[in-house]
């Protein structure tokens, strides 16, 4: 786990009910929900074009994470088909995350943004602060298509209750081990 208590997807690592640390609203329509976002990291650097400092980014790398204490379950219908289904989850966000990052380097790496500041600084802090602003945005932006693919999968499995329909998802994120 990373120091703000995330679980980072692995091939080596599956999610166990343990991991679900928050409390189930219980008139919650869900038995299990499972939050997982993208953290990015990035670097930001600089040139002088006609005497005017600009920054670019480049290197932009995201991180499929699992947050346990955003995270609930039913107890009484915590079992294995469900776990494996939330899993599901997981791997779904892990299976789109190159192609987000994809779209995200053919985003921002070509692209040149002014530095504001008065000093050199003050320069790399707004940099530094911007560019995790406008990567964040469009990150946003992205995740939105990824919530719609996750809905998608409920509905195709019925909450990984149609067996077949599961199975065919779970063949797809066996890829994702290999």
């Amino acid at each position: 786990m990373s120091s703000y208590n995330s679980i980072v997807w692995s091939k080596e690592n599956f999610l166990n009910w343990s991991d679900y640390q928050a409390e189930l609203n219980p008139s919650s329509f869900e038995d299990a929900h499972s939050t997982i976002k993208y953290r990015h990291t990035w670097t930001v650097k600089s040139d002088s074009v006609d005497r005017q400092i600009q920054f670019y980014i480049e290197n932009i790398q995201l991180t499929t994470e699992f947050f346990p204490l955003l995270s609930c379950v039913r107890l009484s219908q915590a079992n294995l088909m469900l776990l494996k289904h939330e899993q599901g989850h997981f791997d779904l966000a892990e299976l789109f995350r190159s192609k987000i990052t994809k779209d995200l380097k053919i985003i921002f790496e070509p692209k040149k943004f002014i530095v504001r500041g008065h000093t050199q600084e003050q320069q790399k802090q707004f940099a530094r602060e911007y560019s995790n602003m406008l990567i964040s945005k469009e990150l946003e932006k992205l995740e939105k298509h990824i919530f719609q693919k996750q809905e998608e999968y409920d509905k195709i499995t019925d909450y990984g209750q149609i067996a077949e329909k599961q199975l065919e998802y779970d063949e797809r994120f066996k890829e994702l081990r290999i």
